[in-house]
């Protein structure tokens, strides 16, 4: 029900296409992310529909994606992240699975800044070959060897402001898959605002404020890590009250 809910809202924004997105790609960018309920989306998305373009292609408006993650043996990219470095990177392949396009992208976030390199690739590998890694040493990484971590999937929608240079991802329906082992997130939406520098006057970013939702730094890599791999084999207390947040929007007590 609150996904056919969602999607009959999403039905009366304003559309816009793949093509007249290209002045909006941020792939140099300022990043800032909101957890909150299914419930809550519902009752604010009609909100945004004066200010935002919301992307359809095809007449479909929830995006599929799938991403393979590739870390080293030391799990450096999730421990970069856990530990709040500055300059760190997040290397993984994402299938659009609608368009059946897919990348090898690198994500580099460095003094609050993420530039995004990616490549057109045939398809997701279960190994990475030379050409990749040439690719993924050039953008910056120095991991020695690197090896897929985690398996996940989620649906999106995507909205582009009217009159400022921003994005808004919204996704949901969060699975995450490694080694036999499989999870979801029910009820929960990860927003992500991308823009060229932080403007607090966007409607969404004062629509959070208004709501009393803080911006909350989290990924669905570590989110999917945590999930996926033994609390004994990884360290995730920095994260603690991130997830007690998601236990919490979840109305459920434990997901791990």
């Amino acid at each position: 029900m609150p996904l056919s809910k969602i999607q009959e809202i999403a039905e009366s924004f304003d559309p816009i296409g793949l093509t007249e997105m290209d002045s909006v790609q941020l792939m140099n960018r300022v990043d800032t992310k909101f957890v909150f309920s299914l419930d809550k989306l519902i009752e604010l998305l009609p909100l945004l529909k004066e200010q935002y373009f919301l992307l359809n292609v095809k007449n479909v408006l929830f995006s599929q994606y799938e991403s393979l993650y590739y870390d080293d043996k030391e799990f450096s990219s999730y421990y970069d992240h856990h530990n709040g470095k500055v300059n760190r990177f997040k290397i993984r392949y994402r299938k659009y699975v609608n368009s059946n396009l897919v990348f090898l992208e690198v994500k580099h976030k460095s003094k609050g800044r993420t530039n995004k390199s990616r490549i057109r690739v045939e398809d997701i590998p279960n190994n990475m070959n030379a050409k990749d890694f040439d690719f993924v040493k050039n953008a910056g990484v120095k991991n020695a060897e690197l090896s897929p971590s985690l398996l996940n999937n989620f649906s999106r929608i995507t909205l582009v402001n009217k009159q400022m240079n921003e994005r808004l991802t919204i996704d949901l329906d969060l699975s995450y898959a490694w080694c036999s082992k499989e999870k979801s997130i029910e009820n929960i939406v990860i927003a992500e605002l991308k823009q060229g520098k932080v403007m607090r006057n966007s409607p969404f970013y004062v629509l959070m404020k208004e709501n009393q939702i803080r911006p909350l730094k989290i990924s669905k890599y570590t989110i999917g890590m945590i999930l996926m791999y033994d609390k004994v084999a990884i360290k995730y207390n920095r994260f603690k009250k991130k997830i007690l947040k998601i236990h919490k929007l979840q109305h459920k007590t434990t997901i791990l």
